[in-house]
């Protein structure tokens, strides 16, 4: 795809959220700077300089430290399950923009080969059983089966702000880097344990479980060579936590 139809994604997005108010000048000033560096960086800057740049900034959008930028609060925070606490749900503009930079980056990237479609799916059916039990087995969640009020609009934004950004930024840029350094399983296990990492402020247990299912959908990206599938399989698994499980966590 032309880099001029790629940039329309961080362009709209930050066009938008300055539009509605949720992206001051500040945040339109530092997310633009990100997506030039992301899209021409590459092309125009060493891999040793350009690759810690987007990592770093990247990281910084997903954990809200850039300045200018004010969540949509989407729900006041509710109920979803007996044994936890209240959810809210928020649109952040700043994890949206990092998912559809990394988005036209990626778009401009060569195809993966497909290495196995059969292992691929069974990573899938694997992560899919088992991240869900584990996160069981070790108290973080129980059995709450529900089908909570907004769903949708839940799905739209965990999938649109969320699992693409995450994936894109851990699979995409992170894996693939990692990879191509220290070979396939130090790549992806490294991957997966960065992933988990990040998922620290949450609780230890919960970062041991989100490496679990980072493995899986660095698994699933690398047999497949489709970045799609690992969003998929990302999804699913959030969709099951939501539907079938305590949510967001249970509380201690």
């Amino acid at each position: 795809m032309p880099l001029h139809l790629r940039l329309l994604l961080p362009a709209l997005t930050l066009a938008l959220g300055t539009g509605l108010g949720f992206i001051q000048p500040v945040g339109l000033l530092l997310g633009s700077a990100f997506v030039i560096v992301l899209l021409a960086g590459q092309s125009h800057l060493p891999n040793w300089l350009w690759l810690p740049l987007i990592l770093l900034g990247g990281i910084a959008l997903a954990a809200h430290l850039i300045p200018g930028f004010s969540p949509w609060q989407l729900w006041q925070p509710r109920l979803i399950s007996a044994d936890a606490a209240p959810y809210g749900l928020r649109l952040s503009w700043d994890k949206l923009l990092l998912g559809s930079a990394l988005l036209a980056w990626w778009l401009g990237q060569p195809r993966r080969p497909v290495l196995s479609l059969k292992n691929a799916w069974l990573t899938c059916i694997t992560t899919l059983l088992l991240v869900p039990l584990l996160a069981m087995a070790l108290g973080l969640v129980t059995w709450q089966p529900k089908w909570p009020q907004g769903l949708l609009l839940w799905l739209a934004v965990n999938l649109c702000v969320a699992v693409l950004a995450e994936e894109l930024l851990f699979r995409g840029l992170l894996q693939t880097a990692l990879i191509k350094r220290l070979g396939i399983w130090p790549g992806l296990l490294l991957t997966a344990g960065l992933f988990g990492a990040a998922h620290l402020p949450f609780s230890a247990l919960f970062a041991v479980v989100a490496t679990c299912a980072g493995l899986g959908y660095g698994l699933a990206f690398h047999y497949s060579g489709r970045l799609s599938l690992a969003i998929a399989l990302h999804t699913a698994v959030n969709l099951l936590h939501i539907l079938l499980l305590s949510y967001p966590l249970r509380l201690a």
